[in-house]
């Protein structure tokens, strides 16, 4: 039998049970009071016999297209942002969705963005994520909210519609207290000079755990610059190069691997050895950087595949009338940066 003759009769034979419930399972409806033993039964029965629903019938029978937008801003051009659309893709897979992207630019007028809202939103969206390639608050489309919608890694500048960001703070906090538990107590952060959550959120987390620890945090060494290599480079070098050796921290912070990558740089300029002589903790684990530097780069883990699925979750449920997103729009779901342990940490030499 070719899979385009096999239908929902086949599966209901196949699985032993009537051609009702196979309808039910297929279709997830909610009230169904199926087992969960009976809804693997069906599925694995479907999925051995090639049998997928009629996906016409069921857009003219829930008014629902299965494809959902994904606006993203620059992130399909940004390798580690990337995976944003990797947890959303793989989520909109695992319920039955396709995903629809359109790339545009973070300095995009809002005129244009609205015009890739609407792109998407003539195909017949169920849904959109609007997605950006790092942390900040965003002035939103007026047609995103016409469809449900959840924003990824950005907060609406009037904080109106659902948003998961990630644990910026936790994750500073993480970053500094992997330096303190390693026994260093002189401690320099090199920050980003762009004004955006991340920049604030990090700085005001590195300062409150070194309090916490009996620091003084409000006097320990900032640097900050570009947050890009020569950026990290350079700030590095004014940290190390202090006139007065007890401001020299045994360990950096920074904002970002890249920072760290210069950091790296700028210690080996001035002939100390990592983790020996300076330890060093980055943020963003970007593979090609964290991984590849040496030695590896202890870092803290931007949750961008997590935060794709989660919002792909959560927008689905709104879609099926499973979940209220304006229920959820009042504040932002706070996903966790994980510390990801390599070999740029250890003790300081004493």
């Amino acid at each position: 039998m070719s899979n385009r003759n096999i239908g929902i009769k086949d599966v209901a034979i196949a699985a032993g049970v009537s051609v009702t419930t196979v309808s039910h399972v297929l279709n997830e409806v909610s009230y169904a009071r199926i087992s969960p033993e009976t809804r693997d039964k069906v599925r694995s029965a479907a999925e051995e016999l090639g049998y997928g629903p009629n996906r016409l019938a069921q857009a003219l029978r829930t008014q629902r297209t299965g494809m959902l937008g994904l606006v993203s801003e620059d992130i399909a051009t940004t390798p580690h942002a990337g995976r944003i659309i990797l947890g959303a893709d793989e989520a909109a897979k695992a319920r039955g969705y396709g995903l629809m992207i359109i790339n545009t630019s973070g300095s995009a007028s809002l005129e244009s963005r609205q015009t890739d809202v609407e792109a998407l939103l003539e195909r017949r969206v169920d849904g959109i994520l609007y997605a950006t390639m790092y942390h900040r608050n965003v002035d939103l489309p007026a047609n995103l909210g016409t469809v449900p919608s959840v924003l990824v890694d950005s907060v609406a500048t009037g904080g109106d519609i659902t948003a998961v960001i990630p644990d910026e703070e936790g994750g500073a906090r993480a970053a500094v207290q992997a330096l303190l538990a390693a026994g260093h107590e002189r401690i320099g952060f090199l920050n980003n000079t762009d004004d955006v959550p991340a920049t604030r959120q990090r700085l005001r987390a590195f300062r409150a755990t070194l309090d916490e620890a009996g620091l003084d945090g409000d006097g320990a060494p900032v640097e900050s610059d570009v947050s890009e290599v020569h950026g990290g480079y350079e700030a590095a070098k004014r940290m190390l190069t202090r006139d007065d050796r007890a401001d020299v921290p045994t360990a950096l912070f920074c904002y970002n691997d890249r920072m760290a990558m210069g950091a790296y740089r700028a210690a080996a300029e001035l002939g100390l050895a990592i983790p020996d002589d300076l330890s060093v903790v980055g943020f963003d684990d970007q593979e090609l950087i964290a991984a590849n530097l040496h030695p590896g780069l202890t870092t803290v883990a931007l949750p961008h595949y997590e935060m794709g699925a989660w919002a792909t979750e959560h927008l689905i449920d709104a879609v099926e009338g499973k979940t209220d997103l304006s229920l959820m729009a009042v504040h932002p779901t706070i996903l966790g940066c994980p510390l990801v342990s390599r070999d740029s940490v250890a003790a300081p030499r004493r």
